[in-house]
């Protein structure tokens, strides 16, 4: 694609809408884009007024949710024809301006790989719908993991004990839920909203998760833990979950805010070509929320770093839309 004019603020304006489209907890949209026209930069500023502090009161989740959101500018700003040169954390003085992205015009898409997962950015759905009982072929398996890798993380898709284990501590996270917060914060961990996906911008557009946008509320509780039930790949009635789900978990080799700036761009970069792929996808970060149990994600025989995300991936029915913050509320165009 040949490059834009950088004087069209409506390609700004478009490169930071799908940016917007990253999910996020609770779908807060905590970021801030700030475009400067005289050196054609791009700044992310995290907008702490929109975290979690109960549920994340370290920031991880936000930082992951505004590099998901980088990522998804990277990838627009490809397709149109721009090279973005990243910094994370270019100020230690001010902890709330997380990125700059410098957009230089390039004759030749930059990097063709990333450029080519721009459509998925429109398709990508948080599909908390009951997956088929379908194998994962291995080479898309392995082209997942060298997605994540190229994003300077990493992604394992855990198996036997180590898969009964995390489903244990997410079913410990509701558990605990369910005692302290009463009904409404159990449902939520049972649900797994905890990041959510987005819809385009409209009047409408609202912080936090509309009701549809779990998946359909289903009385019971059944195994696994945390995923709702169904049949398969287009039943979206009552019935077992697969048995077996394929979760996957992408973490880095430390724990401090670049780190997850990078898994956030790294997870992305996963569910953009996991949509490309057909597979649908879904989080299970209820023990995420919860220090003690964290930590216990991760493989107990070989260990790796610290956990960052915790994916569902299979083949099923997408799932809803989620509103967006209208771009206006989120972009800053300065002289």
């Amino acid at each position: 694609m040949h490059p834009t004019s950088f004087a069209d603020d409506e390609v700004v304006e478009s490169l930071v809408r799908d940016a917007s489209t990253a999910p996020s907890m609770h779908n807060a949209q905590p970021w801030r884009f700030r475009y400067r026209r005289a050196d054609h930069s791009m700044t992310l500023h995290a907008d702490f007024e929109r975290g979690t502090s109960q549920a994340d009161p370290q920031l991880r989740s936000l930082h992951v949710a505004c590099g998901a959101a980088l990522f998804n500018l990277r990838v627009a700003a490809h397709h149109a024809g721009f090279r973005p040169v990243l910094r994370l954390l270019p100020d230690p003085a001010a902890p709330q301006t997380l990125a700059t992205v410098k957009l230089i015009e390039s004759p030749n898409t930059p990097d063709p790989d990333v450029a080519r997962l721009h459509s998925a950015i429109a398709e990508r759905r948080t599909s908390r719908y009951p997956y088929a009982e379908r194998t994962i072929p291995s080479p898309l398996v392995n082209l997942l993991v060298d997605q994540v890798r190229a994003e300077g993380s990493r992604l394992t898709f855990i198996s036997g004990r180590h898969l009964a284990l995390v489903l244990d501590l997410i079913e410990q996270a509701e558990l605990d839920a369910d005692r302290l917060g009463g009904p409404d914060e159990a449902r939520r961990f049972r649900t797994g909203v905890t990041l959510e996906n987005a819809s385009p911008a409209g009047p409408d557009a609202v912080h936090g998760m509309p009701a549809y946008a779990p998946g359909p509320e289903r009385p019971g509780h059944t195994p696994p833990p945390g995923f709702p039930r169904g049949q398969g790949e287009s039943d979206r009635g009552s019935g077992d979950v697969e048995h077996v789900p394929h979760l996957g978990l992408l973490y880095t080799e430390r724990d401090d805010p670049i780190d997850w700036l990078t898994a956030g761009q790294a997870m992305e970069r996963l569910l953009l070509t996991a949509t490309r792929e057909g597979l649908a996808s879904s989080f299970a970060t209820q023990a995420l929320e919860r220090t003690e149990l964290r930590w216990l994600l991760r493989d107990p025989v070989w260990g790796t770093g610290p956990v960052q995300t915790v994916i569902r991936l299979g083949y099923g029915a997408r799932g809803e839309p989620t509103p967006r913050r209208p771009v206006e509320d989120v972009l800053d165009i300065v002289p």
